[in-house]
């Protein structure tokens, strides 16, 4: 049954007809788009208490009454990992919770996390039809959320359905979001699938790179345990190229790869002073707060904690290393970004959470230099002051220096966040893979197949940095292809022969 058709077998469903009957479209569009329940700022941000507190089951409800219930639902075009939106909300309303989230992870294998940390304002509430309308998009994000949060803490937790095993073993290099989506759907399709995962804990940028006032740990621990439960086997410690090679992995009868190692080399912008102490990649910073707990007082490895901390970039890891460094005691935090406030790459949710908690925007500045007192400590950023000139090839208008506008401000942390490049292990230890002048892995992008018949990639060494959902949308692309590619008779995808 295509995807079309399973809209139209639910969405005729008895229990959905009577539903829609129950509210005209007019007073469902006339609802208000219900408001995130958050933690006050003052206390929050000297904290790492996740902030959004989540919806009450009433909220939920009333929120999901605003779905139309569209028999051409517009709203899953732009979801990635094409969740079946308009039936989990319409199970939402009719109260029957266990049932939005079983939908939920039919496709979704992070269901929890998505309803967290996905950009829907871009994607999928991007498509809803109350926006023609010129009313709010429904809350799906919110609603994704919820279903999944009740589902955990009822205790009544469920794995899809699962497909009998097969008995063919499947490698995943890297445990981020790409890494598990794939997992989650080789498993349900009754593959027997080891990830692999260079670092101590299972997560990838999930458990490094977002902090846990925004991504609670419990969380992402919770969604691998499903996982787990559905048969997945993970590795941790062990780097692909190195602990165990390409060929290795075929000795040991895997019979597919697929790569998800991710982007973590950090970029710098080439100033002076970019060596002084102080001065470090967002990675660097948040790995080591997040994963390392390097701000504990007991931490053999603390990391800085600036009183005027700078973060240059405007995106969503920006953000986090900002809002990071207030809660460590920053009392002067900044975003410095070359772009106005309408360019940045960041959620809006992510901007807005960031100024209630007293985060500085420096916008159209770009810093040039950063100076240090005599003990090689960063004490000084010169600023160039911008503005926008016409657009790039982004789509954006590209920032224009403003001749001898320059400013010095006092700092004594500078976080660079400026963007990653692909992690080169992998590419280097398998012989034979097609790479891109930056890098990253080149694939098919129909189906994520590299120029090795057996490895297939997705996540940011195919994008070079990209959203938890587009990197979970790949893993599910990549998954239905090797599980064709697999099945089909008379093929296989057998490593080349190295003579």
């Amino acid at each position: 049954m295509t995807t079309q058709e399973l809209i139209a077998v639910r969405r005729a469903e008895p229990w959905r007809e009577t539903l829609r009957q129950t509210k005209k479209n007019k007073e469902r569009t006339d609802i208000s788009r219900v408001r995130m329940n958050e933690l006050n700022a003052d206390y929050r941000s000297g904290n790492h208490e996740e902030v959004n507190l989540g919806l009450t089951a009433d909220q939920a409800m009333q929120e999901a009454q605003r779905c139309l219930d569209c028999p051409n639902p517009t709203c899953m075009s732009g979801c990635p990992v094409s969740i079946n939106i308009p039936t989990f909300i319409k199970y939402i309303e009719a109260g029957d919770f266990l049932k939005a989230a079983q939908t939920l992870k039919e496709t979704s294998s992070l269901p929890a996390v998505c309803g967290r940390v996905c950009p829907q304002e871009k994607q999928c509430e991007a498509q809803c039809v109350h926006l023609k309308m010129k009313k709010e998009p429904v809350a799906i994000g919110y609603l994704e959320r919820f279903a999944a949060d009740y589902e955990r803490e009822s205790g009544q937790a469920s794995i899809p359905e699962m497909m009998p095993a097969n008995g063919i073993r499947i490698a995943v290099v890297g445990s981020g979001p790409a890494g598990l989506s794939f997992a989650g759907d080789m498993a349900k399709r009754g593959y027997e699938v080891t990830v692999f995962e260079a670092l101590h804990e299972i997560g990838g940028v999930l458990k490094y790179g977002i902090p846990e006032f925004r991504l609670p740990n419990r969380i992402v621990e919770f969604e691998i345990d499903g996982l787990r439960r559905m048969g997945v086997h993970f590795i941790t410690n062990c780097i692909v190229g190195k602990t165990i090679s390409y060929d290795d992995l075929h000795a040991d009868g895997f019979k597919g790869i697929f790569v998800a190692s991710g982007a973590g080399l950090p970029n710098f912008m080439n100033i002076p002073g970019e060596n002084l102490i102080g001065v470090m990649s967002s990675n660097e910073y948040l790995t080591r707060v997040n994963l390392m707990h390097a701000a504990s007082e007991d931490s053999d490895t603390p990391v800085l904690q600036g009183k005027r901390v700078a973060v240059i970039g405007g995106g969503n890891t920006a953000m986090d290393s900002v809002r990071t460094a207030r809660r460590l005691g920053a009392s002067r935090a900044m975003i410095v970004y070359r772009r106005s406030e309408e360019e940045m790459p960041a959620r809006l949710e992510e901007v807005k959470h960031a100024k209630e908690e007293g985060i500085e925007f420096l916008t159209l500045h770009n810093p040039i230099e950063y100076l240090g007192d005599e003990n090689g400590r960063v004490k000084q950023m010169r600023l160039q002051k911008m503005e926008l000139g016409e657009p790039d090839a982004s789509g954006r208008r590209r920032p224009v220096a403003i001749e001898g506008a320059v400013e010095t401000i006092e700092v004594d942390e500078v976080i660079v966040s400026v963007g990653v490049s692909p992690n080169p292990l992998i590419p280097r230890a398998f012989g034979g893979l097609e790479i891109s002048s930056k890098g990253t892995i080149i694939v098919h992008e129909d189906d994520m197949r590299s120029s090795l018949p057996d490895v297939y990639a997705g996540g940011d060494i195919v994008r070079g940095g990209a959203t938890v959902i587009l990197a979970m949308g790949d893993g599910r692309r990549a998954a239905d292809a090797m599980d064709r590619k697999l099945q089909a008779p008379g093929t296989s995808i057998n490593a080349p022969t190295n003579t």
